[in-house]
């Protein structure tokens, strides 16, 4: 069964970057998203991030590191992040903003405040589809080395209810087969939307 796919975290930068990426390139049907009210990136201290809107392109925000200081963002390694995202999609999406322009089958986030934005958009939309989905977090911490391993984990869950037959009848012992393989807890819901 082919299903849809959304990676979602805050800033559609790191953790659903990651994901988005390693799922596009084995074939799945992918989409990612932020639910932040804009894009934050690391900048030169922790009251100075970078600040943009969602919608601006990832090449833009490239080039804007560059010239700000090109050492900094290449040893954190936001110049690479970018170059990465730009080859994915052209610029970061909000959830609230884009997401009602597709059914997703499966939405997975990676810190447990984007799932409960996530989950109070399911619930409050004006538009319903009539549709189910599986709404899952995995919490992962937003630096490149987790998520990395996010996103082979969330890559292999989401091979594995590509696999089932009827997901909606065999998710919980995917989740505990998961759960005991890679010795991570998840948080799950199905939403009617």
């Amino acid at each position: 069964m082919k299903l849809r796919h959304a990676m979602v975290c805050a800033s559609n930068q790191n953790r659903s970057m990651e994901a988005h990426a390693l799922l596009q390139k084995q074939g799945l049907d992918v989409s990612s998203y932020g639910t932040g009210t804009n894009v934050k990136l690391p900048g030169p201290s922790a009251r100075e991030p970078n600040v943009y809107q969602f919608g601006t392109p990832y090449r833009q925000m490239l080039e804007d590191l560059k010239n700000k200081d090109p050492e900094l963002y290449k040893r954190n390694g936001l110049l690479q992040m970018l170059k990465r995202n730009s080859g994915v999609k052209e610029s970061p999406q909000r959830w609230q903003d884009n997401a009602a322009d597709g059914a997703f089958d499966v939405v997975f986030t990676f810190e447990e405040r984007v799932f409960d934005m996530v989950i109070d958009d399911l619930e409050n939309r004006e538009t319903k589809l009539l549709k189910l989905a599986l709404v899952i977090n995995l919490d992962v911490k937003d630096n490149h080395e987790e998520a990395a391993i996010g996103g082979k984990l969330a890559l292999d869950l989401c091979q594995r209810l590509e696999m089932a037959e009827a997901w909606e009848d065999e998710i919980d012992d995917i989740i505990s087969r998961f759960e005991k393989q890679h010795r991570r807890r998840l948080m799950y819901t199905i939403r009617f939307y």
